[in-house]
């Protein structure tokens, strides 16, 4: 039965209410499947929208961890250079002390000094920038997740919304079985 012969005697029925039994009988019937109808039309209507908003959310939520990542990898930067700035502080404190006791800046002492504390400054720089890049990577492995189970949120209700179908559709139109 397509829909417009369901309708059909739902108004027919309407329009004739003093009919005889049988013809109440029909009319309640048909509108007993003018009520599964627009039940089953909610449910694929209901579980489309909701796979489809899950993954509109997973989307908004994949979005604010890249600006996340984004504020993060600038304030990495920003603390790298900060630890620079603070490392090249500290190594013209200890030249300023080592020329005030007299040391000679070219001497090997003077030089090796200066080379391990410039050892130690690339050292400290790389672990601050290497820290930075595991918590990118962290962030887009959750964001590559929450894109996924967007994905699979409209695919679920695109397959949950065949399966209401396809299991009401024999109700609603008897003719499939015959």
């Amino acid at each position: 039965m397509c829909v417009p012969a369901i309708f059909a005697p739902v108004v027919a029925g309407a329009a004739g209410a003093g009919t005889a039994g049988a013809g109440a009988a029909a009319a309640a019937m048909t509108t007993g499947q003018v009520l599964q109808l627009a039940g089953t039309v909610a449910g694929i209507g209901g579980s489309i929208w909701q796979g489809v908003q899950t993954n509109r959310a997973a989307a908004a939520q994949a979005k604010a961890i890249g600006e996340q990542k984004q504020q993060m990898l600038q304030l990495n930067s920003v603390e790298d250079q900060r630890y620079r700035a603070q490392f090249r502080r500290q190594i013209g404190s200890q030249r300023a002390e080592l020329a005030a006791r007299g040391v000679d800046l070219g001497s090997p002492s003077a030089v090796y000094l200066g080379q391990t504390a410039a050892e130690e400054m690339a050292f400290g720089s790389a672990a601050i920038r290497q820290g930075g890049q595991a918590e990118a990577v962290e962030l887009t492995g959750q964001q590559r997740m929450l894109r996924a189970q967007g994905r699979n949120a409209v695919i679920k209700g695109g397959f949950s919304a065949a399966a209401d179908f396809l299991t009401a559709a024999p109700d609603i139109w008897p003719e499939l079985l015959a």
